[in-house]
């Protein structure tokens, strides 16, 4: 029997069953399902195509102003990330960051413990290995729960998408940069290796706050500012701790912004919940074992915590800020000049320096740099330290004002500043510095932004220097200390009263007279001496200060810096090597960005500033600068200028010897209101303050940095400093006449510039016969009494007094005043005729037996006569000793004589009773005849010689010796009672007094 196929059997019952009523119902009603299905899906995968090429536009129409960026471009864009630039003291010693709004410091991948990397992985990304740089589920899981508003917001960026928006987009929520980000971190994938963008990420991702209160970014500056220690160098708390930290970096942070320090406990307990999350993540994730965090979970964080610190602007407030403020400046011409720009435009247009000025500020917070200074770290500490010391500062003075947000009154502090700067004299490196007392109360830097008059400081600089290289001095050359009027102006001493005469310039020099610097200044301000400040850097000189008379006082203003400067260019041998705090900037990769070159400046010849230095030598045996010799406590080469301002707003001691160079400043920042004159019974005077500063920053530099100091060290004589003799009153070569006087002197002289060739011409043909009047000599006139003309004394010429008061003019008689160490053989050559009219009377008085009377106040009187009833008795010459016996009985005045002869009237007059007769006797018996006495038994008068004393002698006859001119005549004392013979001090023409015979 043939079998029948199956399927065909198949077919024919189908067949029969559609033929029948319910499979003709049931082919209808399934070609209508099947119908509607395909419409359904068609129209579903129309819907769908639809969605997706919408979805795709909006897609497209957000990203579509972001510009396609190349591969390189990329790349830069990413890698090129902010970095906290370093500072440093000297010899690499790390001194803190630039102050900037947020520190970072890169590192390498391979510098990163593998604990953190793994942390990192597990709670930010753990697909890191497998994904294009997007996971698309975590997308729409966070794009679903954005639509939905849920209350979980799991996020869904990879590691690559937080880099793009950290270096490329903004942290702005929005479906634009969303889109953005999407797109980019695709791209990015495309361009870097995963180790790459890990190592970006890692440098990138803000950590919240350091032990400082800073901001930090960058795994480097987290590991080292929350627990002192490298990336390398974190144990796996440490490393989930800081893993934890970009969620919520400011929450979880340890430390409080600013200088607060560190959380209460319970503020630190968010972050360390958080850390114990990353080490649960760790465990699921397969990166630790259970064992692991078991122990991890429990460890104690809080003592790994890095000890709250200052930052280096709190530690070195003075310092931080200049070595910044330096280093930008530098920046700012290498910017310009990167750019096609001079950069000497810079100090021309104030618009353009302010451009690169602020670029340059964004690249010193940004830019990596290592800056290295000139301070050596333990000196400057040591300077600070003895600053803070020091316990002869003077008053703080205080001022009560008006709070202008509260309206309440608060008091303001009104220290004594300090400013100074000690300089390495060959290199010209700012070794340390004092910028003030207290940076909470006063910012300004005093070493090196306050600028204030410099006193007599200038004038080894301004006038002695300059006269010396234009050949007008040497440095024992005579200069002129005497009173002038100049244009109005009367320039004055230290002790007002005072004016020295002729002096040799080392003296005017090393006791700061003020006269003699005004007028050897006047003898060269043709030839331009501010020239020589203009070269070593004084930039605050005004024109109107520029070579007037008023300059050799130290009118104009500089810094402790410019003045350190000019000082080291003596030490240097007259070359200005120009003070600086930066040498070298460093990039990130350790590229040598900016490196410090010295450009010495020739300011005075080697001769010129070695002969200066010589003079400066006695400022600190003899003259203003003792007090500080006294108290350093080592022995260097060292020269010295103090300097003081009207009434002591200001007082400064600059010194250096052959190595280094120190200035010091004191003063009160208000000085329109204050000046160091204000003091108590208890503070010492300003020029002794800043004297005992000086010696002990000194001190502390030879203790900290020998080496440096080079105590043993001495300043050698050039070839041209040679030694010759002259006159002293006239600075020319020796005459016979002057050696006669006795006024030869000798002293270091510039050979290439002036040496004393031109032989002396200072005396007159007059001399010999004169006067003294008023503490001068004058040459006697016919008229004048016989009994008060002296001899022996040399007459100077009119030409040479013309050419020594030159160009101001003045009194010839003060080149010789009381005390010149020049006068006492020389006679005024002024024409003097005296005072019209007759002198007056001088006052008279008993002392005991004797008559005194005092000076008239003419001051042309040369002598005086004494009178006993009417009959002169003595004469006494001007400087004698104004008493003459008057134990006779008698009536006794005094009358004045002046140059001309002329009498004043008679001075009150001193009456001397007889002595009462003695009692008869009771027998009433004549008394022996005795023929050498009186009627009445009264001893006869001594002789009444009217023989004028010389000077030097008694014009009397008890046996007191007469009193010289003071410092021209010997204030010998008399001899004895006995005899009467009187004591000549030395001739009467010492300096000296001797002691009468």
């Amino acid at each position: 029997m043939e079998s029948k196929n199956p399927f065909k059997y198949i077919e024919e019952k189908v067949a029969e069953f559609q033929e029948s009523q319910w499979g003709r119902r049931l082919r209808i009603g399934s070609g209508v399902a099947w119908n509607l299905l395909l419409l359904f899906g068609v129209t579903g995968i129309l819907l769908g195509i639809f969605a997706g090429s919408a979805g795709a536009g909006y897609f497209a129409s957000l990203v579509v102003e972001e510009p396609l960026r190349t591969k390189e471009e990329m790349r830069q864009t990413v890698l090129t990330y902010e970095e906290t630039s370093e500072l440093y003291f000297s010899d690499g010693v790390y001194l803190g960051k630039v102050n900037a709004d947020i520190e970072r410091r890169e590192t390498k991948l391979g510098d990163v413990s593998p604990h953190l990397i793994n942390a990192v992985l597990a709670t930010e990304d753990e697909y890191f290995g497998e994904h294009e740089g997007i996971v698309p589920k975590a997308i729409l899981r966070g794009l679903f729960q954005d639509v939905t508003n849920a209350d979980s917001q799991t996020g869904g960026s990879t590691l690559t998408q937080q880099l793009i928006k950290n270096q490329i987009l903004t942290n702005e929520v929005s479906y634009e940069r969303k889109a953005k980000e999407i797109l980019l971190a695709m791209r990015l994938e495309k361009f870097m290796e995963k180790e790459e963008i890990l190592e970006a990420y890692l440098n990138i991702i803000p950590y919240g706050r350091n032990a400082s209160g800073q901001n930090i970014a960058g795994v480097a500056t987290a590991a080292e500012g929350l627990f002192g220690v490298t990336p390398k160098e974190l144990n796996l708390p440490q490393a989930a701790y800081i893993a934890g930290l970009p969620q919520a970096p400011f929450l979880y942070t340890p430390f409080y912004s600013g200088q607060r320090g560190m959380k209460t406990p319970e503020e630190l307990e968010p972050g360390i919940e958080r850390m114990k999350t990353v080490l649960f993540r760790m465990k699921e994730t397969g990166y630790i074992t259970d064992e692991e965090y078991e122990q991890a979970v429990v460890y104690d964080i809080t003592k790994d915590f890095k000890q709250p610190e200052q930052r280096a602007t709190e530690r070195y407030p003075f310092l931080t800020p200049e070595i910044q403020a330096r280093a930008k400046e530098i920046l700012a011409r290498i910017l310009a000049e990167k750019d096609g720009i001079d950069p000497a435009r810079l100090d021309e247009e104030a618009e353009l320096l302010a451009k690169y000025m602020q670029l340059a500020d964004r690249d010193l917070e940004s830019g990596g740099y290592r800056i290295h200074s000139t301070i050596k770290k333990d000196l400057y500490d040591r300077f600070q330290e003895i600053k803070n010391n020091f316990e002869y500062y003077g008053p703080t003075l205080t001022e009560t004002k008006v709070d202008s947000e509260t309206g309440e009154p608060v008091e303001e502090l009104n220290p004594v500043e300090v400013g100074s700067v000690a300089v390495e004299n060959g290199t010209g490196r700012i070794l340390a510095f004092v910028g003030g007392r207290d940076h909470q109360i006063e910012q300004t830097n005093h070493a090196t932004s306050a600028f204030r008059q410099v006193g007599s400081s200038v004038k080894p600089l301004l006038v002695y220097a300059p006269a010396i290289e234009f050949g007008l001095i040497g440095a024992g050359s005579p200069v002129v200390d005497v009173w002038a009027n100049i244009g109005g102006w009367k320039p004055k001493n230290f002790v007002a009263s005072r004016q020295y005469g002729i002096v040799p310039a080392r003296e005017a020099l090393a006791k700061s007279y003020n006269l003699a610097a005004v007028r050897t200044l006047g003898k060269i301000a043709d030839k331009d001496p501010t020239q020589f400040l203009d070269k070593m850097n004084f930039n605050h000189i005004q024109d109107f200060q520029r070579n007037v008379p008023s300059a050799a006082l130290g009118v104009y203003s500089a810094s402790v810096e410019q003045n350190v400067g000019g000082f080291s260019t003596l030490a240097n041998g007259g070359k200005f090597v120009k003070p600086y705090i930066i040498e070298r900037i460093e990039d990130s990769e350790g590229n040598l960005v900016y490196e410090h070159k010295a450009e010495p400046v020739d300011v005075f010849s080697p001769q010129t500033a070695y002969i200066v230095t010589d003079m400066l030598r006695d400022t600190v045996t003899s003259g203003t600068a003792t007090i500080m010799r006294r108290d350093l406590n080592f022995r260097p080469d060292i020269a010295a200028k103090s300097g003081t301002t009207n009434d002591f707003k200001d007082v400064w001691m600059m010194g250096y010897n052959p190595n280094v160079t120190l200035g010091v400043w004191l003063g009160y920042d208000n000085q329109q209101k204050y000046s160091l004159s204000r003091m108590t019974s208890r503070d010492l005077q300003p020029s002794t303050r800043v004297n005992k500063l000086f010696a002990r920053l000194m001190n502390g530099m030879n203790e900290v940095a020998p080496d440096i100091v080079g105590a043993g060290e001495r300043f050698q004589q050039p070839e041209g400093v040679v030694t010759r003799s002259f006159c002293g009153i006239s600075g020319l070569a020796p005459s016979k006449a002057c050696q006669a006087a006795g006024l030869i002197r000798a002293d270091l002289f510039n050979a290439h510039t002036f040496v004393p060739n031109k032989a002396d011409d200072s005396f007159g043909s007059s001399g010999g016969s004169y006067v003294v009047a008023g503490g001068t000599r004058y040459q006697a006139l016919p008229s004048t009494p016989g009994e008060f003309v002296r001899s022996g004394a040399a007459g100077i010429s009119k030409d040479f007094v013309d050419r020594m008061l030159a160009p101001y003019g003045g009194d010839p008689s003060g080149l010789f005043p009381n005390g010149s160490r020049f006068g006492t053989n020389i006679v005024s050559a002024r024409s003097y005729s005296g005072i019209a009219g007759a002198p007056i009377a001088p006052g008279a008085a008993r002392s005991g037996s004797s008559i005194t009377w005092s000076n008239s106040p003419s001051a042309d009187v040369v002598g005086y006569y004494v009178y006993k009833d009417g009959a002169r008795i003595a004469s006494v010459a001007y400087g004698g000793s104004y008493s003459v016996n008057a134990s006779a009985p008698g009536s006794y005045s005094v009358r004045a004589v002046d140059i001309t002869g002329q009498l004043s009237g008679p001075s009150n007059v001193i009456t001397t009773d007889a002595p009462a007769p003695p009692p008869e006797p009771e027998n009433n018996q004549p008394q022996e005849d005795n023929s050498n006495e009186e009627s009445g038994g009264s001893t006869p008068p001594p002789d009444e010689s009217e023989e004028e004393p010389e000077e030097g002698q008694s014009g009397n006859q008890d046996g007191n010796g007469g009193n010289g001119d003071n410092g021209d005549g010997g204030n010998g004392n008399g001899g004895n009672g006995n005899n009467g013979n009187n004591g000549n001090g030395n001739n009467g023409n010492g300096v000296n007094s001797g002691n009468g015979g």
